[in-house]
């Protein structure tokens, strides 16, 4: 399997691949916060695209909130099954708890700018890497509920199952890879720290500047 040295290493590679070369400057790159817009960067860099973002959040097991047994969007628009896993109450406190979240988000990554509209366009939603595949797969549906024309997925590295469930969801597909022993995202990286806010404001900071909103280089 490839280990990349990093996030924007990871980018790169993915925006060095003919399928998303393919796609070209017309797509449109959103990133899923926050290790996934570092790679996403990278990427709408080398298409000289328009980035921003997608905010879904995970809900977390009771006990283990890394673990995703559910996720959901900016419209509370949840997926998974997370009341298999835990009680309506606790499935309720936390899907509210994380649209929350979803909302400050929003507001200091973009720091005042409007969100690029995804109506007719072709997306590309970037991640650093799949797991559970869920919150990738709150973000496609978000996409086609608010106009998406065509949806594809982009990852350094992902569980095949969940490959396979985006596929099934609707979404095209583009994964470096996909290891036999897949366990957790950061086996595929040299360097997998978590990354701050402040990294992701600077990362769209510096793509609004250099490719505006059309993602046409100024």
């Amino acid at each position: 399997m490839r280990v990349f040295a990093d996030r924007a290493d990871a980018g790169r590679a993915l925006a060095a691949s003919p399928e998303v070369r393919a796609l070209g400057k017309g797509a449109l790159v959103l990133g899923l916060p926050r290790g996934g817009v570092l790679v996403a960067a990278e990427v709408a860099r080398g298409l000289g695209a328009a980035l921003d973002v997608v905010v879904v959040r995970k809900i977390g097991a009771p006990g283990n909130p890394e673990y995703a047994i559910g996720a959901v969007d900016r419209d509370a628009v949840t997926v998974g099954d997370p009341g298999r896993y835990a009680s309506g109450e606790y499935v309720d406190a936390e899907t509210d708890a994380q649209r929350r979240e979803i909302v400050r988000r929003e507001q200091e990554y973009r720091q005042g700018r409007p969100p690029l509209s995804v109506a007719g366009r072709t997306v590309l939603l970037v991640d650093d890497g799949i797991a559970t595949g869920l919150t990738a797969l709150a973000a496609v549906g978000w996409l086609r509920r608010h106009g998406a024309a065509r949806v594809v997925v982009a990852a350094p590295v992902a569980a095949s199952a969940s490959v396979h469930a985006l596929e099934l969801a609707g979404a095209e597909v583009i994964v470096l890879e996909t290891p036999a022993d897949f366990m957790a995202v950061g086996q595929a990286y040299r360097r997998f720290e978590q990354n701050t806010d402040s990294e992701v404001v600077a990362a769209l900071r510096k793509t609004a500047a250099d490719f505006g909103d059309s993602g046409t280089s100024r």
